[in-house]
């Protein structure tokens, strides 16, 4: 059979797959694959800009609102079912007693969330696509608020490791996602025209302008940090033959070498309750031989259980105290929990009682050699809006992020490398430097660029001595927030609804 024939045979299945609803919700749902494999840690970007390309195409095939909603649910299911695979893996540390939690999960999550894309779809039937992605792009910003929020695996995200990056200085992730999804739609409408070589070289001219190059050398003066990851694999954190082994390896790792200016320990490095690490807490201050010491620890007040982070000085003072705000829902505390407790169900990461408490809010605290630093406690790195309203401006804005994390839960494959990568992108949206340290990885220091000048890998026990990069001006994302965006996507709904008028009234005409 000769290249012609398999053409003509391919091009009239082609069509029929298409033309079909649930088969042409398939093909959305392969395309999602295809695009989320631009997310880290694979980062091949270059094929989601396709794969958007393919479902824009597949929806001028839905006749109805219904197809178009299968079309948008199909593509957000193959999107999230690859890119939050990863969402199953808290489930299986403690098997026996959440395993049969897995499967609800997987489904729910990735569906539930397929459901924004697959409204967005169903509200621009016949519309235009200016006015799919204005919509698309509104519905990822909702996302990251509706029920507590969840802007995990944006579309912009896949720019993450590019130069692209950079631009969410000006407009955070949502911009980064209209770029992902404008650029595909632009290139579908001018088709394969020579024209098409106008936004195509812009955007390598625009690529190569925004590539921040290799970090610079440290200045003499920068603080140094030493990051401290135990590698304290979830399913033994607790159990009590293996807490002083990861005890005695944060000792270890923390008295090694010259003495730094801040040590870091990751979230709950400590299994004990606060009021009860006396002698640890002690150990640890002369592990650091004078550097402040900052680490996360579980504490109680009253009946209520908190996932905190504290600071200590080089005399074994508390100076800093903070209290995790954004707890995990599911997780850390369940929703209406005293109800859920008579079923035996309680959060994945709380060991005690029912559940967290959440803290006052977010808010930075002074660390001594140091300045003020905005402390945030795994989950909350993923919350630009939150981290923004805090990231105060002027003399009040923090030298640096300080993001303790424990993503163990998160297994091997994709989540602690997602999770590390949106902590670059909040350093980028703040022009600000964030100490990263993980109980299993990925631990590291990341500059106000959102490159990685000192890591420690996933599954790796070690400590790493890194110089404090400098921060940057504050930006206009960390100034107005997504207040822009609102207006460009507005003015791009805008243009959208009246392109669409023009084209009934001349079809009317």
């Amino acid at each position: 059979m000769t290249s012609g024939t398999l053409r003509a045979t391919a091009r009239p299945t082609a069509r029929r797959l298409a033309t079909r609803p649930w088969p042409r919700a398939g093909l959305a749902a392969v395309a999602g694959v295809v695009a989320a494999l631009g997310l880290a840690p694979w980062g091949l970007w270059w094929l989601t800009l396709p794969a958007v390309v393919l479902v824009l195409v597949l929806r001028r095939f839905a006749t109805t609102r219904r197809g178009a909603f299968l079309v948008g649910w199909g593509f957000g299911a193959g999107w999230f079912g690859l890119g939050l695979s990863w969402i199953i893996e808290p489930f299986f540390v403690d098997a026996a007693r959440d395993g049969w939690m897995a499967p609800f999960a997987v489904v729910l999550l990735c569906g539930g969330l397929a459901l924004f894309w697959a409204a967005v779809f169903a509200l621009a039937h016949r519309r235009g696509t200016r006015m799919l992605v204005a919509l698309w792009v509104a519905a990822e910003m909702a996302r990251g608020v509706v029920f507590t929020g969840f802007p995990w695996a944006m579309p912009g995200h896949v720019f993450i490791d590019t130069p692209v990056a950079q631009l969410a200085a000006l407009g955070g992730a949502p911009l980064l996602t209209l770029i992902a999804l404008g650029l595909p739609a632009a290139a579908l409408a001018i088709g394969l025209r020579a024209s098409l070589a106008i936004p195509v070289l812009a955007s390598i001219g625009a690529w190569i302008a925004l590539d921040p190059g290799a970090a610079p050398m440290p200045v003499p003066e920068a603080p140094i940090v030493r990051l401290v990851q135990p590698n304290a694999a979830q399913s033994l954190k607790w159990d009590p033959k293996w807490l002083p082994v990861f005890h005695e390896r944060l000792m270890e790792l923390t008295r090694q070498g010259d003495v730094p200016d801040l040590v870091v320990w990751p979230e709950t490095a400590l299994p004990w309750l606060l009021d009860q690490s006396g002698d640890s807490l002690a150990q640890g201050v002369d592990a650091a031989r004078g550097a402040a010491l900052a680490l996360g620890i579980q504490r109680r007040d009253g009946a209520r259980y908190y996932n905190s982070a504290i600071v200590v000085d080089a005399a074994g003072e508390i100076t800093s105290l903070y209290d995790k705000t954004h707890l995990v829902p599911f997780g850390e505390y369940i929703p209406f929990g005293e109800v859920a407790a008579r079923f035996g169900i309680q959060g994945l990461a709380a060991s005690e009682g029912g559940g967290y408490a959440p803290g006052p809010g977010l808010h930075p605290v002074s660390v001594p050699g140091i300045g003020l630093a905005l402390p945030l406690i795994c989950y909350e790195g993923i919350f630009a809006g939150e981290i923004n309203a805090a990231a105060a401006t002027g003399a009040l804005r923090p030298r640096l992020m300080l993001l303790m994390t424990n993503d163990a839960w998160f297994g091997t494959v994709s989540g602690p490398y997602q999770h590390f990568a949106q902590a670059r992108l909040r350093a980028i949206e703040q022009r600000m430097p964030m100490a990263r340290v993980a109980n299993t990885g990925v631990s590291g220091m990341i500059d106000a660029m959102g490159r990685v000048t000192a890591r420690i890998d996933l599954g790796k026990m070690g400590a790493v001595d890194a110089a404090l990069p400098p921060r940057g001006p504050t930006p206009g994302y960390a100034r107005w927030g997504d207040a822009p965006m609102l207006v460009l996507l507005l003015l791009l709904a805008a243009v959208g609804w009246r392109h669409n008028r023009l084209d009934r009234d001349q079809d009317g005409a």
